[in-house]
């Protein structure tokens, strides 16, 4: 797999540094799905700060980690999008809708302390 995926804490975390093809974007969705549970993860971090252009696919991949996350008890968090990148989704009409998004990975690491903090199954 072409990103790898990182376990700090309850957090998994993803850093893309390049395109990834559209089976390596499944196999990063699928690896998600298995080691949310695997690990009892309470939160997913997907950083594309490196990506320049993120398509269709990408985004839709993106939003599948994060529901697929979401149903296995974790929260999801994308970090990192460029502000070239953010005009060129709203351009073409892709949303990352419902899915929580940060500046950087310790923005997201912040937010993700905090959703942990106001959940009762924390305590």
């Amino acid at each position: 797999m072409a990103a790898t995926i990182l376990k700090q804490g309850k957090v998994l975390i993803a850093s893309i540094q390049a395109a990834l093809s559209d089976r390596e974007l499944i196999e990063l969705r699928d690896a998600f799905a298995d080691r949310v549970g695997r690990f009892r993860s309470h939160g997913v971090i997907v950083d594309v700060t490196a990506l320049d252009v993120l398509d269709s696919f990408a985004t839709r991949t993106l939003r599948d980690i994060a529901y697929t996350a979401k149903l296995r008890g974790a929260t999801a968090v994308v970090v990192g999008i460029q502000p070239e990148v953010a005009f060129a989704m709203v351009q073409l009409g892709l949303s990352l809708d419902g899915i929580a998004t940060a500046l950087d990975l310790e923005e997201g690491m912040a937010l993700l302390a905090g959703i942990e903090e106001d959940d009762p199954r924390a305590r």
